[in-house]
């Protein structure tokens, strides 16, 4: 099970670091870090300029690609980082002004820009087939027909350590990681382009993935009361701005209330749930979180003073939700994790379900593990964005940088939180800037089958932030019928590309 909360990174670390002190139950398997990490070189080379077109909805848009390093220095001018970034700008445009601008980056932390910016956003996306998973090796990309470009210039960000970005030489790599320590380098990074490239008179929006939300609710902040730059709208992919919802360790019932929907979506898929919810997932999921959200909670609530009658009741109503065996249910103490949840709803076909989704399914080992040997849903989609990206690099942008591996996941642990031994939590942060900017929007994106980030535990967060009414109008959801990644599977893509559409209509109208 190491191994797969070791895989986890690519987006979240579930467990890894949702405390300043750790649990060992918790803890992903160990890489050891070298803070003195080959750097770039003295000599850093100009960004590469390069001209192509891509059609979305039937009209050809041109654009500039600008791929390269951005140089972060101090106030005395000595590098500090080198940057890589890949800008997207589309040409013919009067007025930069008019024109929004949007700075995507993932997760982990520790992973590349690569799943946002080949998986969604740009030009070009990895070929996939209908449900997410990568054909054949060697692997393709197509035209992009759902890409952005044409509602916003895109730049997308690599943090130090991940794609080509690297401290420079002489400098400690541990500077750069870490919550306030990220944010900081990627917010100058921000401000510096935005100044660079003569943007701030453009619309501003962020874009991230898992970890990537935690980011930018942090650089709502940052940028607006650092650098006063007031953001339209920032788009939340598989949230997660409280730590505390994700964390399935002993005396923090919440998480295991908040997975539940997903565990019946999860159910649902796979033709385990009761027969009288199988012909509806809505109709499931309604139940679901009325049920968790009352039943559920209440029972956990009561902990060893719950009465037989109502744990018995619980057990039954669990049992029909997750299709879970009620002797399963109860030798857990109601207490379900994702990591049990995942192996054990296939058990007795032999096979484990994905943790980024959880439709997809592996065989183990063997069958009596408690926990699933790695996640199907990471390995699934790994390779294809590895070669992809390394060939586009080339190929297309013409980028050459052989001596230097594109990072599309790396350790960049220790990553401290500052927390003060408590869960991390940085949502007020986010309130925070919605107050002080009142035309700020919010857009968070949520798959079903998420088992990474799931979407009643993003309910959850938006519901306690304690925006007023007059607020709430300015944050939306939208859901989808896919995983951590909801834009793999097909049928979502289309609908993400006319909910983008809509929301950047809305945040950028006068």
């Amino acid at each position: 099970m190491k191994k797969l909360l070791l895989l986890a990174g690519i987006f979240f670390i579930s467990g890894a670091a949702l405390l300043a002190q750790r649990t060992e139950h918790h803890a992903p398997a160990k890489i050891t870090k070298d803070s003195s990490a080959p750097a770039i070189p003295d000599h850093v080379p100009p960004p590469v300029v390069t001209r192509s077109s891509v059609t979305i909805n039937g009209k050809v848009i041109n654009y500039t690609a600008t791929t390269g390093y951005m140089i972060m220095k101090d106030e005395e001018g000595k590098p500090k980082a080198n940057i890589f970034f890949i800008a997207y700008t589309k040409d013919d445009i009067a007025d930069k002004a008019t024109r929004p601008l949007t700075f995507a980056y993932n997760g982990g932390p520790g992973s590349s820009s690569v799943w946002l910016h080949m998986g969604l956003i740009g030009p070009r996306r990895v070929e996939l087939n209908d449900t997410g998973e990568a054909m054949a090796p060697p692997y393709r990309y197509v035209n992009n027909e759902y890409s952005w470009l044409d509602k916003t210039d895109v730049i997308f960000i690599d943090p130090v350590t991940t794609g080509y970005s690297r401290q420079a030489k002489g400098e400690d790599v541990n500077q750069f990681h870490g919550y306030q320590e990220d944010i900081t380098s990627v917010g100058d990074f921000i401000r510096q382009y935005v100044s660079k490239y003569e943007r701030w008179g453009s619309p501003k929006f962020l874009a991230g993935e898992s970890y990537g939300t935690t980011r930018s609710a942090g650089l709502s902040g940052y940028l607006q009361d650092k650098y006063g730059m007031y953001l339209n709208g920032i788009v939340l992919i598989s949230s997660v701005l409280n730590f505390e919802t994700l964390n399935f360790s002993r005396g923090n019932d919440l998480p295991y209330i908040l997975f539940l929907p997903t565990y019946a979506a999860s159910a649902w898929y796979h033709h385990k749930i009761a027969p009288d919810l199988q012909g509806d997932l809505q109709k499931a999921l309604a139940e679901a979180k009325e049920f968790a959200g009352n039943e559920y909670t209440i029972a956990l609530m009561k902990g060893d003073q719950v009465s037989p009658e109502e744990k018995t009741k619980v057990i039954n109503e669990m049992h029909r939700l997750t299709g879970l065996s009620e002797e399963y249910i109860s030798r857990s103490n109601l207490r379900v994790d994702i990591e049990h949840f995942c192996k054990e709803l296939l058990r007795d076909e032999g096979k484990s379900i994905g943790r980024y989704d959880s439709r997809l399914v592996n065989t183990d080992y063997d069958d009596i593990s408690p926990t699933p040997d790695n996640d199907p849903s990471y390995s699934a989609v790994l390779g294809a964005f590895s070669g992809a990206i390394n060939e586009y690099l080339a190929k297309d942008l013409k980028f050459q940088n052989p001596e230097t591996p594109y990072n599309i996941l790396t350790s960049v642990w220790p990553w401290p939180y500052n927390s003060d031994n408590r869960y991390f939590y940085n949502s007020e942060t986010l309130r925070k800037a919605m107050t002080d900017n009142k035309y700020l929007k919010v857009w968070i994106v949520c798959g079903d089958y998420d088992l990474a980030t799931p979407f009643f535990a993003a309910e959850y967060v938006a519901h306690h932030m304690g925006l007023r009414p007059y607020q709430q109008s300015r944050l939306h959801f939208t859901y989808y019928q896919s995983g951590h990644m909801v834009y793999l599977n097909h049928p979502s893509l289309v609908k993400l590309k006319k909910d983008v559409d809509e929301f950047y209509d809305s945040a950028v109208s006068k």
